[in-house]
């Protein structure tokens, strides 16, 4: 892949996203399988739940800029191996819209609860950098909720990112 045409900011926060999201899925293998069932008060969004749906999400959004099937086999995770393979599905999504984002912009055309959306691919592509840390997020709140610090959001901002990289904030 030849990102050296690519807008050098966006590739960053792509990278950043990535980056931010295995950390996550390395710190929920680290916490006990139960603390998946948690949730946000009578909420029914899980920690697996929203793992899961933010993981599949990746593929929605790379199926939609390329036109190509919806990725399928997803499940709520609960064993660590679950939370590997849902891991290594989104780093496999997270890599393919980095380098979908490095191409033209342009319209695309779905099919959605019987309409047909049209939408920019960067609109897209921005969308799948906004979900990843809204549910991150969203995650790292219901452990706070229930009195865990498994989650450090400042372990994985961009600032954490640029040290990480060797690149420096």
């Amino acid at each position: 892949m030849d990102n050296s045409k690519s807008d050098p900011t966006l590739d960053r926060l792509f990278r950043h996203m990535s980056w931010a999201n295995q950390l996550l899925f390395q710190q929920l293998e680290e916490v006990p399988l139960e603390s998946l069932k948690l949730s946000a008060g009578n909420d029914e969004w899980t920690v697996a739940g929203i793992a899961e749906h933010f993981a599949r999400s990746a593929g929605f959004y790379m199926a939609r800029v390329t036109g190509e099937a919806l990725p399928g086999g997803f499940s709520k995770p609960s064993t660590r191996e679950d939370l590997v393979e849902l891991a290594r599905r989104l780093s496999e999504f997270d890599a393919r819209l980095r380098e979908l984002a490095s191409q033209s912009d342009g319209m695309t055309t779905f099919q959605r609860d019987g309409k047909t959306i049209h939408r920019a691919r960067s609109t897209i592509l921005g969308q799948s950098i906004h979900h990843a840390t809204e549910h991150r997020a969203q995650i790292a709140d219901i452990f706070s909720l229930h009195g865990l610090a498994a989650i450090d959001l400042d372990e994985m901002d961009v600032w954490a990112y640029g040290d990480a990289e060797g690149l420096g904030n």
